[in-house]
């Protein structure tokens, strides 16, 4: 029996499993954990509808959201828009 490689995208379908997913990355990892789970959920909702969506080409889509990437800030508000997102500050207990 063999087993296959485990894609978090096969499991965000619902926009309260993205969110939820979204917010845990942003709560506890870096920047580049927000990037790499941005491209999950472009992946599961379709890079070619993001694509559309952003103006943006799938090939650039893919090399902006991939291990390593430094996408600028303006391409991460239009994915994060694309896949019906925002952005919201509140204030940290310290």
């Amino acid at each position: 029996m063999g087993t296959s490689k485990f894609d978090i995208a096969d499991y965000l379908d619902s926009n309260e499993m993205i969110a939820e997913y979204l917010n845990t990355v942003l709560e506890e990892g870096d920047d580049a954990d927000v990037i790499n789970a941005i491209g999950h959920i472009a992946k599961a909702i379709g890079m070619t509808k993001i694509s559309e969506e952003t103006g943006l080409s799938r090939p650039s889509l893919y090399k902006a959201l991939s291990d390593g990437a430094k996408p600028q800030f303006a391409t991460i508000m239009k994915v994060l828009k694309a896949i019906g997102g925002q952005i919201q500050v509140n204030p940290v207990s310290i």
